[in-house]
């Protein structure tokens, strides 16, 4: 079988099932909810909200009820009183950890080339055109 047909259609084509995983992390914020978990385990809101910096709880709850439908991560409750519960990854999530570093790596190695490109073409796009 040819990585076509183990994709479920032509690679990256409405059909292919390589676009679920984009899907997964298309949002901003749902990579670094990943990462975090990964490198700290199981966690509560507060703690990632601290962990994280810079995302708010709204937004951490809605990355982590998405997380949680796309099967990366589980919600776990505890009967307990008061009430707790954390977030964990799953197989799926731990499995994530391996595309996520790569893409650090890249980041470190590109980031400031992707800067500098933005920068140019934004500068270009503020010039008048005659």
């Amino acid at each position: 079988m040819g990585e076509h047909e183990e994709l479920g259609g032509d690679v990256f084509a409405a059909d292919c099932r390589a676009r679920v995983a984009f899907e997964v992390l298309a949002n901003r914020w749902d990579s670094v909810v990943v990462f975090v978990l990964g490198e700290n385990g199981p966690m509560r809101p507060r703690a990632l909200l601290d962990r994280i910096g810079g995302i708010g709880p709204k937004v951490l709850n809605d990355a982590l009820r998405r997380l949680e439908y796309n099967g990366p991560v589980e919600r776990r409750r505890y009967s307990e009183a008061p009430p707790r519960v954390d977030y964990a990854l799953t197989e799926a999530g731990l499995a994530l950890l391996v595309p996520i570093r790569a893409m650090g790596t890249w980041a470190a190695r590109y980031a400031d080339a992707v800067l500098a490109s933005q920068d140019r073409v934004a500068a270009r796009r503020a010039l008048p055109v005659d």
